[in-house]
């Protein structure tokens, strides 16, 4: 049998899924297959472009198909190589590159392409971009933003919707400012309500992105390069990065330009061929079917299906009726569903809403004629797969409509999952069904989750594939074995992963991921746990590397939700002096601080701080750092003790200070919290602290560890009482040492106590029953003699844009 000849214009999600659909039909005995991509690469997963552009996802991570993957198929891929003309009557198209390839069946699956709005000053007089203008939708544009972005401070990202959200929330991984505006009046209000818009705005506000609603970007300020934006009501943005997020447009240039009927896109009938035209069929954002385009990515996957079984005879009835677009996404770090009506159209339909600002949660559903026909959910999204399916399959629903959006002693979650329909999708971003997931047979999260892609766009299904495998498997689920790890990137857990660094001398973050990820590849999510682990295995023979430390560690200050900083320096057990008392002042004065506040440790903070005074300021107060930013030992808050207290019984304040003076500045998994208290009255909180010292009668010391009272709060539990302050601070050393060595990355004493158990880590730290207090001792050791004041840094910057100064607070045209 000969093979026909099928062409494909466009490798992007739409277009490589059409070709993996036909694929499962059986097309590879059908058809010699050329695929042509305007991009130089495989076919990448362009939701998680926001991922690479925060660091949460190395380009690696994103691809769907490699170039292996066309080659085992018998795909010719003609990567980088746009179509300029299709010959219709010919059955040839012609690229750019000159390449002409004849065909007996086409698909034109030329996605979408960035709507930028016609603003004065966004192109510079060659027709590109003006220099610091970007557009967010390919690869190439990702990675053109981050290394601009690496040299400059504030941003403005023009759109609201679900990119540009997604953009604001990635750049703040590499700017100081970002500020989002917004034409329409809430964010995202083709998915959301007003009241749903504004409760979503509040919680992209206390991610630290400052959000203008209702306000159009009128112009672009800067002569060489962005320096600003003009709004219509006259102010000045100054920034030096515009992002244009304002949405996007089929691309159906190419189709119009070879005379296939174009509207808004390419009119398609319901078996996906173009309108007149037995041989050619369009799939995916280019397409305009029934009158409607989808810029989602679920209907994509459901025209994929239907074209697949049409071209290649698998189910000649196949047809695509529209989709009902339900949204499921996690925008920004924000969990957001949205589908329907947004709100009632009718007198007699019903509404109901419940909001709560406090917490970012949201909920509406509106219901028609006993129907669900609409719902928004915002922070909280746990009642999606019963809303989803009510309004996809028409099912009844609850009395108490309540239960739609509550959990009212309604069905428990194997019982929803079971009545949960077969076809219901539950990945969006992949287009992954229920079925799909049963059929991988797989007993962890893990493994379903590798099979089908599901969970790995924007993470908001996870909850629910956990939820499908647990039910598939009648409880059986194994545990993920990525769950063990220390940091994703390497599959290891703590223990074997320090053996490994250890045999192999890995001093550097880079070489661990060299000698450990699965083919050498590095991870960011990864970065600062490694380094944290590194520091704490090597001490001063550490390979310091940059780029492996999160912002506050790179300038050694708390950055806040402004984009300035916060400035603490050390005030040993809480006592200072008139000198420096007088020095503070006078640096918040010479400064301009705009706050300074006295912090629940017992420090000064200096709140407000630009970035670029951060190194004269330390030079100036000439005090050490009190490591209010990093996951290390922070501080000790003491009481005045014995010396002015009448109830006291021991010197807490010279007990807490001579602690903090050896142990300053230690690295760990998570932050170290301590306190020494005089007696049990317990003034200076001792009990709740990641360790606490309390003084008891006899002139004996009780240490507690593993308390918290924070957003947990937990009594630390006794761990042993001692008699001198040297036995102390020998103790303190050894527990903090033993929980360096065998916590998890991120994981507080408070959670590390109850896992290990107290008798446990008695028997460890105080007992010596496993032989290894000496060892211990002397790790704590030579980890307290290779501290460094990282507030040294202050004469030089270690590199150029370390304290980068920012835009002036106005804009000269």
């Amino acid at each position: 049998m000969t093979k026909q000849r099928l062409v494909v214009i466009g490798n992007g999600m739409a277009g490589a899924r059409t070709v993996e659909e036909i694929l499962r039909r059986g097309g590879g005995e059908l058809f010699d297959i050329t695929m042509f991509g305007a991009e130089p690469y495989g076919n990448y997963n362009r939701i998680l472009l926001s991922n690479v552009l925060s660091g949460a996802e190395e380009e690696a991570g994103i691809f769907l198909n490699d170039m292996a993957w066309y080659r085992d198929n018998g795909i010719e891929l003609r990567a980088g190589a746009r179509v300029r003309r299709i010959d219709r009557f010919g059955k040839v198209v012609y690229a750019q590159d000159g390449t002409e390839r004849a065909y007996d069946k086409l698909i034109v699956a030329t996605g979408s392409r960035a709507h930028v709005p016609d603003i004065p000053g966004i192109r510079s007089p060659n027709r590109g971009y003006h220099q610091g203008v970007f557009t967010f939708r390919t690869l190439d544009d990702t990675r053109a933003m981050i290394r601009y972005a690496r040299e400059h401070e504030r941003a403005v990202v023009i759109g609201g919707g679900l990119l540009g959200l997604e953009a604001a929330r990635g750049l703040q991984a590499h700017l100081a400012h970002v500020t989002l505006v917004h034409s329409g009046g809430h964010l995202m209000h083709a998915q959301l309500d007003a009241q749903g818009g504004a409760i979503l705005r509040r919680s992209i506000e206390a991610l630290g992105i400052h959000t203008i609603t209702g306000a159009r970007t009128t112009e672009i300020l800067g002569r060489d390069a962005v320096a600003g934006v003009r709004l219509r009501d006259g102010r000045d943005l100054p920034c030096d990065v515009v992002v244009v997020a304002a949405g996007i447009r089929p691309d159906a240039e190419l189709a119009a330009a070879s005379g296939l009927v174009v509207e808004r896109g390419i009119v398609v009938d319901d078996r996906m061929r173009a309108l007149d035209e037995p041989d050619i069929y369009a799939v995916g954002e280019c397409v305009q079917h029934r009158g409607e385009t989808y810029g989602l990515v679920a209907p994509l996957w459901e025209q994929a299906r239907v074209l697949a079984d049409q071209i290649t005879g698998a189910d000649p009835g196949a047809e695509y009726h529209g989709t009902r677009t339900a949204t499921k996404l996690k925008v920004a770090g924000v969990d957001v569903a949205s589908m329907g009506l947004r709100e009632g159209e009718r007198d007699d339909d019903e509404t109901l809403v419940f909001a709560e600002p406090r917490r970012g949660v949201y909920k509406s559903v509106v219901i028609r004629d006993g129907r669900l026909v609409g719902a928004t959910l915002v922070g909280d999204v746990r009642r999606v797969a019963l809303l989803t399916q009510a309004f996809h399959e028409g099912s009844p629903l609850p009395p108490e409509r309540a239960e739609l959006l509550f959990d009212l002693g309604a069905p428990d979650d194997a019982q929803a999952i079971a009545e949960l329909d077969d076809d219901a999708q539950v990945c969006n971003c992949n287009g992954v069904t229920k079925r799909q997931l049963v059929d991988t047979g797989a007993r962890s999260v893990h493994a379903a989750m590798e099979a089908t892609r599901a969970g790995k766009g924007c993470g908001s299904c996870k909850s629910l594939i956990a939820q499908i495998v647990e039910w598939a498997a009648g409880g059986a689920v194994a545990e993920d074995p990525a769950a063990s790890y220390y940091v994703p990137g390497v599959p290891m857990d703590k223990a074997s992963l320090m053996l490994a660094i250890r045999e192999r001398s890995l001093r550097s973050v880079s070489a661990v991921f060299a000698a450990l990820a699965p083919g050498g590849a590095e991870d960011a999510r990864s970065k600062m746990g490694l380094a944290s682990l590194l520091r704490m295995m090597w001490g001063a023979e550490y390979v310091d590397e940059r780029d492996a430390r999160f912002i506050n560690d790179r300038v050694h200050a708390n950055i806040q939700r402004d984009g300035t900083f916060s400035v603490v320096p050390q005030m040993k057990g809480g006592v200072t002096t008139p000198a420096q008392l007088r020095r503070i002042a006078e640096v918040a004065e010479k400064y301009d601080v705009p706050m300074v506040k006295l912090t629940g440790g017992q420090r000064i903070d200096l709140l407000g701080v630009r970035k670029e005074d951060l190194p004269a300021m330390w030079e100036d107060l000439g005090m050490p750092s009190g490591f209010a930013y990093g996951k290390s030992f922070r501080t000790v808050k003491t009481c005045v003790g014995a010396e002015f207290c009448r109830f006291g019984l021991g010197d807490s304040t010279a007990l807490g200070i001579a602690i903090e003076e050896r142990y300053q500045g230690i690295e760990g998994p998570g932050k170290l919290k301590l306190a020494v208290t005089g007696c049990p009255r317990n003034c200076a909180e001792a009990y709740v602290k990641d360790l606490g010292v309390v003084a008891i009668e006899g002139g004996r010391w009780e240490i507690y560890v593993g308390g918290a009272a924070g957003a947990h709060v937990r009594k630390g539990d006794l761990l042993a009482t001692v008699s001198t302050a040297d036995e102390v601070i020998t103790l303190t050393g050894r527990f903090i040492q033993y929980y360096r060595e065998s916590a998890n990355w991120l994981e507080r004493t408070y959670a590390w106590v109850p896992r290990l158990g107290i008798d446990h880590i008695r028997a460890v730290v105080v007992d010596d029953a496993m032989g290894l207090a000496a060892r211990l001792d002397e790790a704590i050791a030579a980890s307290v003699a290779a501290y460094r004041d990282p507030w040294l840094e202050r004469r030089e910057a270690v590199t150029p844009g370390q304290f980068r100064r920012a835009l002036p607070l106005a804009v000269n045209r």
